[in-house]
């Protein structure tokens, strides 16, 4: 061949660290830290809710394009329910637009919108789609990074406003923000977002935002940054039921925007499935209609089993940053006297069977992520304290 078959856009991603860590696990036995999925189904009334689907025909040809009216009414209502004393509420019909999980949500909001040689400010570490979506779009990824702050026994990664606002230049597009934000679990504050939707404003700039960790805080609160003043009309807000309810292989996400910001994600997203998901797409929609207690149920149970991985962790001898959201724990494995978090995760199934995600890969900054790991804790309580028991030999 004359030239490599590979898109030069995609030269520089390979297969992704998920599919390779969970390989790794499957191949020797280790339990599966790695991957963000949880271990248990999520609610049987939602699993019926999808049957009952399947067998009444509803969902099993290709469903409207935007996403069947029951849902989009659902993510109306869900919205309104949650953040409607903020003022945010969305029209079911022209604001909403159901997606193949909130990967694609992000990747067609990414392509619509961003012009070949545009920038896109995402803070590092970031969701390894993200740069690839990005890089498919034409644009340039411009890193922003998370750092820890904090004392010894309460340190947080935490945005640095100056940096943002240093990184924004003329060729900025828009802003792509994950709160809560995974690997790190930071929750980004009230101030924090003000300062953000300032900036946005100041410099006419789009953003995109990634919630899917939205019902996963547990300390401090989850603010959409669409909800700030100016926002609005220039926000792609995006999420999913995957997280909320632990049905993270039905793929069913959504964005929502003002119609002409929609409008452009609408526009890819055509290109790339079409439509999916079909009979899910109503079972998520009852799934949505869950009382308060469903929410509260979760986060109590999430929040006990982040505890019970810290306090494992750390007496394994890792620093822990204790999450605010999400389901993930970082760890630094410098207090091992190890610098290579890639390398450590590499060895780690074989030296104490259990598998964990090196964050390296998630920064364009290497050595700034090169000591951290992440472990996730969606898992059964037996399988938490089966994979600390085995952890505790690093500390020997």
């Amino acid at each position: 061949m004359g030239r490599p078959p590979l898109n030069s856009r995609l030269a520089e991603f390979g297969t992704t660290i998920f599919a390779e860590m969970s390989a790794l696990a499957a191949r020797t036995g280790a339990i599966n830290l790695g991957q963000g999925f949880p271990d248990v189904d999520g609610p049987e009334s939602v699993r019926e809710a999808a049957v009952r689907a399947l067998r009444d025909g509803r969902g099993n040809q290709y469903p409207p394009g935007p996403g069947v009216p029951e849902l989009r009414e659902a993510i109306a209502a869900h919205q309104s329910r949650c953040y409607g004393s903020l003022g945010l509420t969305f029209d079911p019909d022209t604001e909403i637009l159901v997606t193949a999980g909130a990967t694609e949500a992000v990747a067609a909001a990414l392509l619509g919108l961003v012009e070949p040689g545009d920038e896109v400010i995402a803070l590092e570490p970031y969701y390894d789609s993200y740069a690839a979506s990005i890089a498919l779009a034409g644009g340039t990824r411009v890193p922003v990074t998370l750092r820890p702050r904090g004392g010894a026994a309460d340190q947080h990664f935490h945005l640095d406003l100056d940096e943002l606002r240093d990184a924004v230049t003329d060729r900025t597009r828009l802003i792509l923000l994950n709160t809560p934000h995974n690997p790190t679990g930071t929750v980004l504050t009230r101030d924090e977002l003000a300062a953000v939707a300032e900036l946005c404003v100041e410099r006419d700039l789009l953003a995109v935002t990634d919630e899917v960790y939205e019902h996963l805080v547990y300390e401090g609160e989850h603010l959409p940054l669409a909800s700030f003043p100016g926002m609005r009309e220039r926000t792609v807000t995006i999420s999913s039921a995957g997280k909320t309810f632990s049905f993270t292989g039905w793929k069913v996400g959504w964005a929502m925007a003002p119609p002409e910001l929609l409008k452009a994600v609408r526009a890819a997203k055509q290109y790339l499935t079409y439509v999916a998901s079909g009979p899910f797409q109503y079972a998520v929609a009852e799934a949505l209609a869950l009382p308060d207690t469903y929410y509260a149920a979760l986060r109590d149970d999430l929040r006990a089993k982040r505890d019970l991985l810290a306090d494992g962790l750390r007496g394994a001898g890792l620093e822990v940053f204790t999450p605010s959201g999400t389901y993930f724990i970082t760890a630094d494995i410098r207090p091992l006297g190890e610098t290579d978090g890639t390398r450590f995760c590499l060895a780690l199934p074989e030296r104490c069977g259990v598998v964990a995600v090196p964050t390296q890969v998630f920064y364009d900054h290497e050595a700034e992520g090169a000591p951290f790991i992440r472990f996730a804790f969606c898992k059964r309580t037996a399988v938490l304290e089966d994979a600390l028991t085995r952890l505790k030999s690093l500390s020997g």
